[in-house]
This record gives C-alpha cells, structure tokens and sequence, in this order.
C-alpha cells in the first residue's frame, strides 16, 4: 500500500498559523483559500482549506487553528484529526469538512518531509513527469465559446474541460468542436443548491454524447431518462464529485473506466492513496482535478499528477489560468518541479 510509505514519518509541531489568500474573479465574486502553516524544528509545512464560502474561512480566521503542538506521525495526527471538528460552526456544505482537513494533512506531510530532508517522491518511490493539463471553464450565461476561443489563440494545442449547461446549442458545440480540444465535458449532475447546479438533461446529455465523442463525460445525474440518452457512451462516463473513497467509486450507477481523483475531495492522505492502490489495481484511468486553488494547494495537485496520471487531461493549470486569456501563460505539459525537500512543486 502506498500510504504504508508516509504513515509512520515523524511530525513535530511547534506553531500553527493561518493566512488568507483572495483574488477576484468576478465583480460579484472574490475567491477566498486559507493557509495552513505548521512549523517546527526551523522548518514550515504549508497547505490551502479550498472551502468555497468567504464566511467560513473568516471564522476561521477568527476562531483559529486547532492545537496540534507535539509529536506525532503522519498517521497518528491523521487520527487525531479525525476526531476534531475543524469547523467553528457547521459549513454550509459538507465536502468542505474533507477540503479543511486536506489542508491540515498536506500541510503534515510537507513538514514531516522537510523535517527529515526528503522530497515526497523519493519516499513514495514514483518519480515525477512532465505533466499535461486543461483549462478547465464554463462559458457564461448566457454562454459563449469566446473565453474558450480567446485561450486556444494565446495557448495553441491546449485542451479543455468544459461545464455545459442546458442552454447549450447544438451550434455551440459544432463551433466548439471544430475549434479546439474538448478533452472533459462537465454536467455537474450532482451539486445541489449551488451556482453551477444542471440537473439532469437528457437532450443535452445526448447532444454532447454526439457532439463530442472523443470526450469524457463527467458527473452525469444517472436516472432512466439520462441512461437512454447516454446508450452507447458508458465507457466515457467519468465521476468527480460522488468520490470521497473507494467505496464510492464502486457505488457509481456506471461502472467508470477513469475517475477525477480530487485530493481535497477525498480529505485525508490514508484514503487518497487508498484510491491511488484501488486505481490501479483495477487497471482504471485517472486525471487529476482542482478546487481553485491560488497557492501551494494547486503545486500539490500538480505534484500527485506528476506521479500518477501525467499523461491524462489534468484539471491542474497554473494558477496564471484563473486570469483572463493573455499571452505567456505556461504552456502543457509542465515540466517536472518538485521541491529539494517536502510535498512542495515550484513554479
């Protein structure tokens, strides 16, 4: 098992401090990442809580971090935060407990490694590689391919992960077929009372099972309806945000042939590489997925894919990509950064 590798590495915590990272993506939106920092013996290990709403990461700040003074192993301080509530008040939505305590375990892992003076792959024993990744967008409302168009003219040959919508049109997707490559198509079939919901269907589904057929289909709602409606294109169909474990890749209503394996999502270092054994003791594909992440949490997506899923479409851009469209952004694949020491990718 490769959590066997990291489970019994030493930790020794002397201080734990929080940061907020902001940036604006919208007049009606500021995403807002915490900074997780625990530091010890002269060394800092650092991690980003990608939970989405600003409020709960400003009583966060408020409140403060747990005390996790001490010595520990990166399995032991796994437990102890299993036990402990991160969240002041419930969060509005329950993924964000496991966004919270990524942050923490992350956080351990790069201060255990920097601590012992190794690098994350050297003690994994999987060696990094240049890794290829999308832009991953939605197109508006109402939509529109320019954002897309706009990126493939400053970033020729790159591909994308789109998040389609009901208001897409057949005309829409030929244009953006004939235009660029569509590498994931998100129907985001299971959010529920967010911004990005789109229920469940089946005229689109269909649609971009035709328009799109070299493409994954990510998180399609599956009921009788949307299962004709993907009749012949179950081999494409991908899920992302049902996954928080093994278990739950085995629940999936369509068995997937590759998974979008979201670190954040899953939560803690014992079941990420749970599912890293499971992925490939099955012989499944993977790609590697992003929570918007504006600091180190993005080079730890980076790092895992580097060592597990190179060659597939990551949903792990260079924070540069959260802008818009501009000229001498990074281009795919990135090449292979990993830090002298700890579980850090440098730019």
């Amino acid at each position: 098992m490769i959590y066997n590798r990291i489970r019994d590495l030493p930790v020794v915590i002397e201080e734990v401090v929080l940061d907020r990272l902001e940036l604006p993506v919208a007049p009606e939106f500021t995403r807002v990442t915490t900074l997780v920092v625990l530091r010890g013996q002269g060394h800092e290990g650092i991690g980003e809580d990608v939970t989405y709403e600003a409020d709960e990461a400003a009583l966060f700040a408020i409140t403060g971090p747990p005390d996790l003074r001490g010595e520990w192993t990166i399995h032991t301080l796994s437990q102890a935060l299993e036990a402990l509530d991160l969240f002041p008040a419930p969060p509005a939505w329950p993924p964000s407990r496991n966004y919270r305590r990524w942050a923490f375990e992350s956080a351990a892992l790069d201060l255990g490694l920097r601590q012992a003076g190794e690098p994350l792959w050297r003690v994994l024993g999987e060696d990094c590689h240049p890794t290829s990744f999308v832009i991953s967008t939605g197109l508006g409302d109402p939509p529109s391919p320019d954002r897309v168009l706009q990126w493939a003219e400053v970033a020729p040959g790159i591909g994308f992960k789109l998040d389609a919508t009901p208001a897409w049109t057949r005309e829409l997707m030929e244009q953006l077929g004939d235009a660029v490559d569509v590498d994931v198509i998100d129907l985001k079939g299971h959010y529920t009372g967010t911004v990005v919901d789109s229920g469940a269907d089946p005229a689109l589904y269909a649609m971009v099972a035709e328009e799109f057929p070299d493409a994954w289909l990510e998180d399609p709602r599956v009921d009788d309806r949307t299962r004709i409606a993907l009749a012949g294109a179950e081999d494409r169909v991908t899920w992302d945000a049902p996954i928080h474990s093994v278990d739950d890749i085995a629940a999936m209503p369509i068995a997937p042939r590759t998974i979008n394996i979201k670190p954040s999502r899953i939560g803690s270092l014992e079941r990420l590489m749970a599912v890293y054994d499971h992925v490939r003791s099955e012989g499944l594909g993977a790609y590697g997925g992003g929570q918007y992440e504006l600091g180190p949490g993005r080079g730890h997506i980076q790092y895992l894919a580097s060592m597990f899923h190179p060659d597939a479409p990551n949903d792990t851009s260079p924070v540069d990509y959260h802008r818009p469209p501009h000229a001498g952004a990074p281009s795919s694949p990135l090449r292979a950064a990993p830090a002298a020491t700890g579980f850090r990718w440098e730019p």
